[in-house]
């Protein structure tokens, strides 16, 4: 089954732990539009979302591989690469990871498209109070 936009979202860790705090404490209510995905910067969403690893996704959707073996003889990496990358991709709502037949992992798209929304002055989160002094 695959989503048709996957939104993600930049925000720093103390930014990430004030939202979720302020969500746990029942201060915020997420919005239905908000981001699921969040990464704590652009640096790891562009290494996420590389030109290799965007390779690997159109391999994934156009080739539907039958297992991480297959995957690696059509991309020409390794399988213990594949299977970091994947992972990785996995934990990011991007792909999914299924066990096909006689157990093998089957990776399969999730997400066709990525939207962003990068906090830059969240005034939905408590503020922070400066230490006199």
């Amino acid at each position: 089954m695959t989503v048709g936009l996957l939104k993600v979202g930049i925000a720093s860790y103390e930014e990430m732990k004030a939202r979720t705090l302020a969500i746990a404490r029942g201060k915020l209510k997420p919005r239905p539009g908000d981001p699921k995905v969040w990464f704590p910067s652009m640096e790891s969403l562009a290494k996420v979302l590389s030109a290799k690893n965007r390779e690997l996704l159109r391999v994934i959707a156009e080739r539907a591989p039958r297992s991480l073996e297959e995957l690696a003889v059509l991309t020409g990496r390794r399988e213990s690469n594949l299977s970091r990358t994947l992972k990785s991709l996995e934990s990011y709502g991007v792909v999914k990871l299924l066990r096909g037949p006689r157990g093998r992992v089957v990776a399969r798209v999730h997400a066709k498209r990525i939207s962003l929304e990068v906090l830059l002055l969240d005034r939905s989160l408590p503020r922070r109070r400066r230490k006199a002094g």
